[in-house]
């Protein structure tokens, strides 16, 4: 069994859709990013490949290459889980929270987690999302941005 953990936050900007989860959240404010900035995705990405010893989300799509630009990260997370594959792993569970003062995504529960259950091939049961505030205080509180947190248990398929 290994276990990862990721992390991202990116900031708010007036144009362009917010995605969180590969679903798009009716809201005010885009997040900005070199791809669509899905900060959901990116934390499960990384927590991923922190899991299988392979970098992070960086090493594997630099912002530095015009082919990510723009890019959805739900097909970022496609790649990675046919990585997890390749590599003979499988998805036990991810726990995944959001830190956002604004959205609510109460209402996007379900859709994220059912997206997501099935680009990586598990059950909705072995997949946990929550939100939370940080009661208005840092950037994340001034409704600057969002973050999110994920940690996933995979296990080596013999």
């Amino acid at each position: 069994m290994r276990v990862g953990i990721g992390f991202d936050v990116h900031p708010f900007v007036d144009e362009g859709p917010l995605y969180l989860g590969g679903i798009k959240v009716d809201y005010k404010y885009g997040l900005k990013g070199h791809s669509d900035a899905d900060v959901l995705i990116h934390s499960l990405i990384d927590a991923i490949l922190g899991a299988m010893g392979k970098g992070d989300i960086g090493d594997l799509f630099p912002d530095t290459e015009q082919k990510y630009e723009n890019i959805r990260s739900i097909k970022l997370l496609d790649t990675v889980v046919n990585i997890m594959f390749n590599n003979n792993y499988k998805l036990v569970n991810a726990d995944i929270v959001v830190l956002a003062q604004e959205p609510k995504i109460k209402k996007y529960k379900n859709k994220i987690e059912n997206n997501l259950s099935d680009i990586l091939k598990i059950n909705t049961t072995h997949l946990n999302l929550k939100a939370t505030t940080t009661e208005g205080l840092g950037f994340i509180g001034r409704v600057e941005g969002i973050g999110a947190q994920a940690i996933v248990l995979l296990q080596e398929n013999k």
